[in-house]
């Protein structure tokens, strides 16, 4: 079916008149009568007859009609969303995570940017930095925010996003809680590591490597940072955690900080993307995040 004759048929059924069509989308009378012609050849059946200076809708005419208004409504509703897809108002965002950025990080900017496009679906994934960057890569997700590594990859970029303090805790009533200690004093207390290969973990070894002193006496192995935390809040030895994943507790007076002399590290958290653009729901979240951080 010729979509144009049918335009024409529509405007001319809505208006009741072809001449009325045809000034309403700036073209003679004849063309438009003979395009609806056209039409009815094609389809086999008579749409419109002569009523005066208007035309009447056959019974043909009729259902067509109705259905040409839900195809033409259709139609603008697909233009629509097109245009809100290119602004960045609609589609899907789906993001990927490490644990850090993911539980501390992301929560406010995904709950603002729902305020300002809530017809843009979002989907987060939590992961480690190898799970995180290969969801990116295979595209199924859009960008990755991955904590405690500065990854290179020749498909991806990188963008510095935030630098998390990394801190020494303590129980709240513990003889170095609040104090300010020199390194050898702190790595005398027994400490609750967290699981191999997590970036704590690695962090206050390669620390006690670099200044030629021996890693602290593991005294528990804990696979989370909740049971990390519950166990200094109970009393037990000490913990190397970041200040995002200790500063409520801290604040709340369930565990206190140890000042060490001469020690400033950080856990970066930095935005991965594909060397392609963005999608516009994507480089909004992004240029949110980072006009507002």
């Amino acid at each position: 079916m010729n979509l144009h004759a049918l335009r024409l048929f529509y405007q001319a059924a809505s208006l009741g008149s072809v001449t009325l069509a045809a000034e309403a989308l700036h073209l003679s009378q004849p063309a438009v009568t003979a395009q609806v012609k056209k039409l009815e050849r094609e389809i086999g059946l008579r749409l419109l007859i002569p009523q005066g200076r208007g035309v009447m809708l056959t019974e043909a005419g009729r259902h067509l009609a109705a259905e040409a208004r839900r195809l033409f409504e259709l139609e603008g509703h697909i233009e629509e969303t097109l245009e809100q897809l290119k602004a960045g108002g609609a589609g899907k965002l789906h993001l990927a995570a490490t644990y850090l950025p993911a539980n501390f990080l992301l929560p406010k900017w995904i709950a603002r940017y729902k305020r300002a496009y809530p017809g843009v679906g979002v989907e987060l994934s939590t992961a480690n930095s190898s799970q995180t960057t290969d969801l990116l890569l295979h595209y199924r997700a859009e960008i990755a925010f991955i904590g405690g590594i500065r990854l290179d990859h020749p498909h991806l970029l990188r963008t510095p996003w935030y630098e998390d303090e990394m801190c020494f805790i303590v129980h709240k009533r513990h003889p170095l809680a609040g104090a300010r200690v020199s390194l050898e004093e702190m790595l005398q207390e027994p400490f609750i590591y967290r699981e191999e290969g997590s970036f704590g973990r690695e962090q206050l070894i390669g620390l006690c490597s670099a200044r030629h002193l021996p890693a602290p006496p593991v005294g528990l192995q804990m696979n989370g940072l909740n049971e990390t935390l519950r166990v200094v809040m109970e009393g037990y030895g000490a913990a190397f955690l970041s200040l995002l994943e200790t500063r409520e507790h801290i604040a709340a007076g369930d565990i206190s900080r140890v000042e060490v002399d001469g020690v400033h590290m950080t856990n970066p958290v930095s935005i991965y993307t594909r060397k392609e653009e963005s999608s516009p729901p994507a480089q909004r979240f992004i240029d949110m995040i980072l006009a507002k951080s």
